[in-house]
């Protein structure tokens, strides 16, 4: 099983589905990309982003033990910069 393919089949299939319908758009396969990946054992991890500009970010999750995968979608409000403080 191709893991990360499967990753991004689920946010293409999750985006067409929930896509405006007026927006009258559907997200192929060359707009999604893996920005990070991990396995372990029989469960695996994906952080998914698209190259549409919506601020959505997507972490798909396998669950090797009950053979499930769940999809998690955020919405980025805002990146902020936090400083170490020296003492």
């Amino acid at each position: 099983m191709n893991y990360r393919e499967k990753a991004k089949q689920i946010v293409i299939d999750y985006y067409n589905e929930h896509v405006d319908i007026t927006d009258n758009k559907k997200l192929t396969a060359n707009e999604v990309f893996i920005v990070w990946f991990s396995k372990t054992l029989q469960n695996w991890k994906a952080l998914v982003s698209t190259t549409i500009s919506d601020g959505m970010y997507y972490e798909v999750t396998y669950n090797g033990d009950k053979k499930e995968t769940y999809l998690d979608a955020y919405k980025k409000w805002k990146n902020v910069c936090v400083k170490d403080v020296e003492d």
